[in-house]
């Protein structure tokens, strides 16, 4: 498990960051790749968005690179900034509260899981005639599904009412466009919450923030020695 560091209270941004290092580095490689879509011509980010999907043509010919590079990549980079808000208000917050390793086993999970079944349900509609052939090649990418976990397991977080208000709040932005005819990504989205509404046993014994070394106690002989001047005086 990756130890968190004590905060330095004279560098608050590097404290900041290397207190959820994993939401971080996410964060920079989406950075990376968005710029990378950015500038690119549109044949190429068109060849990069579908390479790296995790549709079910990508999913039947690579399954583990599409599952892992689809996390990696957002369509709309202009949504890079509100992503690097969420990132810090839901992602670093589970990371420092439950510490990096099981941050990233209920996002994995989330991301994993909420990919398969989604496209399972692709698959099914296809296989029904209810979706066209061409959604095997849809673009499946984003950081939504992983999110999604995030923002179920943060409501373990919360105590008395306001747990009962955001978990409420959670539900309805999420269940309400699968409710009304949602798509694969509404249906991946109510997944990966589940997923994260499902990982409260990861809960119960939460991460220590900064574990600090237990102080040093002085010798037995010295402890006593002090103990007889304190008589004699």
């Amino acid at each position: 498990m990756i130890e968190h560091l004590e905060p330095e209270p004279s560098r608050p941004v590097r404290s900041w960051i290397r207190s959820a290092p994993g939401t971080h580095i996410w964060l920079l490689i989406i950075a990376v790749t968005s710029i990378v879509v950015v500038i690119v011509p549109d044949h190429l980010e068109h060849v990069l968005l579908h390479r790296n999907s995790s549709n079910i043509h990508e999913l039947a010919r690579h399954p583990v690179r599409a599952l892992l590079s689809s996390a990696f990549w957002i369509v709309d980079p202009a949504s890079l900034a509100l992503y690097a808000v969420l990132f810090e208000v839901f992602h670093a917050n589970v990371e420092r509260w439950l510490g990096t390793l099981r941050w990233l086993v209920i996002v994995a999970t989330g991301h994993i899981t909420a990919t398969l079944v989604s496209q399972k349900a692709v698959l099914m509609a296809i296989q029904d005639n209810r979706a066209p052939r061409s959604m095997v090649h849809v673009v499946d990418i984003g950081v939504s599904y992983g999110l999604a976990a995030a923002v179920g397991v943060l409501t373990y977080r919360l105590h008395g009412p306001w747990r009962w208000l955001y978990l409420a709040g959670s539900l309805a932005f999420f269940g309400l466009p699968l409710i009304t005819g949602g798509t694969f990504t509404d249906l991946g989205h109510a997944i990966a919450l589940a997923v994260g509404l499902l990982a409260w046993p990861l809960t119960r014994h939460p991460h220590p923030r900064h574990p600090r070394p237990p102080k040093p106690r002085p010798p037995h002989g010295k402890s006593l020695v002090r103990g007889v001047r304190r008589g004699a005086e």
